[in-house]
């Protein structure tokens, strides 16, 4: 699924009554368009991912501020450097407290400690290891913006740290849930078995709109849900019926399975996979053949 087009780098435009979005000047293969970074409110300015460190971006943020109003607090989905960054630089300018779950380290699931501790490093997007929120939030807390709140709902597995958003019935999804393609679940920073926790957490409820932090307004939430769902049973079973065939690793596995990847993607691929494989371990439906390891061969059970 991709979006038609893209929005105009630096310039505030309005999605919803008191609500805003400005996208960074940062287009990737990882990050589509760019971040999309998020202005709640008309007088106590909520921003939502201020993205990278970018100075041409935080200009773009404050000249967008309109007569009387004020930044009132940052919060940050996730810790990668496409979204947090920026929250320093933006607090120091505005007084403004950051929000979040954590540091890059808070919400890793206990394989992915482990992974960690074994010198397996995260890849694709990049870490913020430097992230230091004001104010720790958790899964069900609300926090106060002008005329309401929003709900946090602690979604890991894109990263442990990430937190969804919900105002209402719209939720502002991060990078749990994209429109334009699946999210990177790239251990030891993403886990797919709490991804797909995490997906049955959100489509739990029923939403009008997900503001994601890529590519446009989702405007068939629960249908994105339950197609993300789908597409990594999908591939689940592709990662099953190429292991009966005989055992091989992660990246083995990805050039067998990714035939119309990108190259440049195919690293980010064999992380999925290898998410994958972690998962099926875990459930027992197949196993390494030696330590757990990103360069273990694996076979089913």
């Amino acid at each position: 699924m991709t979006d038609a087009k893209a929005p105009e780098v630096g310039i505030a435009q309005e999605l919803d009554p008191g609500l805003r979005r400005i996208l960074a000047p940062n287009p990737s293969p990882m990050t589509y368009w760019g971040t999309n970074t998020y202005l709640l409110g008309h007088s106590e300015i909520t921003i939502i991912d201020p993205g990278p460190a970018d100075p041409r971006h935080l200009d773009a943020i404050l000249a967008a501020l309109e007569a009387g109003q004020k930044v009132a607090k940052i919060v940050v989905t996730h810790s990668h450097l496409d979204h947090s960054p920026l929250a320093s630089m933006l607090s120091d300018r505005t007084g403004a407290p950051i929000y979040a779950f954590g540091d890059h380290l808070a919400g890793r699931s206990k394989i992915m400690q482990k992974l960690s501790a074994q010198g397996f490093l995260g890849g694709g997007e990049g870490v913020d290891a430097a992230f230091k929120p004001d104010v720790l939030v958790a899964n069900g807390d609300q926090i106060g913006i002008e005329d309401g709140q929003l709900e946090v709902l602690h979604t890991p597995g894109h990263f442990g740290n990430h937190i969804s958003l919900a105002w209402g019935d719209i939720c502002f999804t991060g990078d749990h849930v994209m429109g334009w393609a699946s999210s990177l679940v790239s251990p030891p920073d993403g886990d797919l078995t709490d991804f797909m926790a995490s997906c049955d957490l959100l489509a739990a409820r029923q939403w009008r709109r997900f503001h994601a932090g890529h590519g446009a307004p989702i405007e068939d939430p629960n249908g994105r849900l339950t197609w993300l769902i789908t597409h990594r049973r999908g591939r689940e079973k592709e990662i099953l019926d190429t292991l009966s065939k005989a055992s091989d690793t992660a990246e083995g596995l990805a050039l067998k399975i990714y035939t119309d990847v990108n190259p440049a993607l195919l690293s980010a691929a064999a992380r999925n996979v290898f998410a994958h494989l972690v998962d099926l371990t875990g459930r027992g439906l197949a196993k390494p053949t030696q330590d757990i390891e990103f360069t273990s061969p694996f076979e089913i059970i």
